[in-house]
């Protein structure tokens, strides 16, 4: 029974000696970085003018919230909309499309209850 999970331990040393390997060729290998401009931060081309520490407005999440929420939900209208034909074959079209309108008339009531509050306006 042991001797069947010697390809295993065999595997597994094999990873773990390719793995130390390449960490060990890149640390002898590898470029240090000693200047100041090799240290700094590099993004999209453009060097960095602004601390990255600093506190982003709080907008930017809460949009980004609603925009996720929003996808997911459209997201499940897709599979009820491409069953509801067979639903109504089955004989429960009229449930499943109140089922529906009620997901959606929830959606734009929050759609709804959003734009009120202001938390889609960028500006303050």
């Amino acid at each position: 029974m042991p001797s069947q999970y010697i390809p295993v331990l065999m595997l597994f040393l094999f990873a773990s000696f390719l793995g130390g390997a390449f960490i060990i060729l890149s640390a002898m290998l590898g470029r240090p970085k000693k200047t100041t401009t090799d240290l700094e931060p590099y993004e999209c081309g453009v060097d960095q003018t602004v601390s990255p520490r600093r506190p982003l407005n709080v907008k930017f999440f809460i949009i980004a919230i609603v925009f996720l929420l929003f996808d997911v939900e459209v997201a499940l209208l897709y599979p009820w909309a491409a069953l509801f034909r067979d639903f109504v074959s089955n004989g429960m079209g009229n449930f499943i499309l109140m089922e529906g309108l009620m997901f959606i008339f929830v959606l734009a009531v929050g759609l709804i209850f959003i734009f009120r509050i202001g938390a889609l306006a960028w500006e303050d």
